[in-house]
């Protein structure tokens, strides 16, 4: 078994030293091997800048006439976005006869899907009158803070 390669593709020399693996790969008719090209996974300074926002409603805002946690709202935003992005929500009959929403993870997100995440909850939190704290995103792919 071939183990797993990753390539960040920034710049010419890593695109050059990327073809060079390709071409070096054996091919097999039988048992072909995959090679899946994807968008960034979500950055630790996104996911930090989801929590305060997150943070910040859950401190100002009642939700159902009830106040909730950083972790609900998250839950809030990421089924909201869902819909407004035209993905299915979809609940479910949980194990226990509760129901269960089935939604996207963030830990999951590419950074393109997590910065339409952020605005959709920025945008949401203004829209609500949310005092949102001097927290700065570039909205760059890499996921920088300003």
């Amino acid at each position: 078994m071939m183990e797993k390669r990753s390539f960040l593709l920034r710049d010419e020399r890593i695109r050059k030293n990327l073809k060079v693996f390709i071409d070096s790969l054996p091919t097999d008719e039988h048992r072909p091997l995959e090679i899946t090209i994807n968008d960034s996974k979500r950055s630790e300074t996104q996911n930090s800048l989801l929590h305060a926002l997150c943070t910040d409603v859950s401190r100002q805002v009642l939700w159902a006439d009830k106040p909730r946690s950083m972790l609900d709202w998250k839950a809030l935003f990421v089924s909201g976005h869902a819909i407004a992005t035209g993905r299915p929500g979809e609940v479910v009959t949980g194990l226990e006869g509760e129901f269960c929403s089935i939604r996207e993870s963030t830990a999951q997100m590419g950074v393109k899907r997590m910065n339409s995440l952020i605005e959709y909850a920025q945008a949401w939190a203004v829209g609500n009158g949310v005092r949102l704290r001097e927290v700065r995103y570039s909205g760059d792919y890499f996921g920088r803070a300003t």
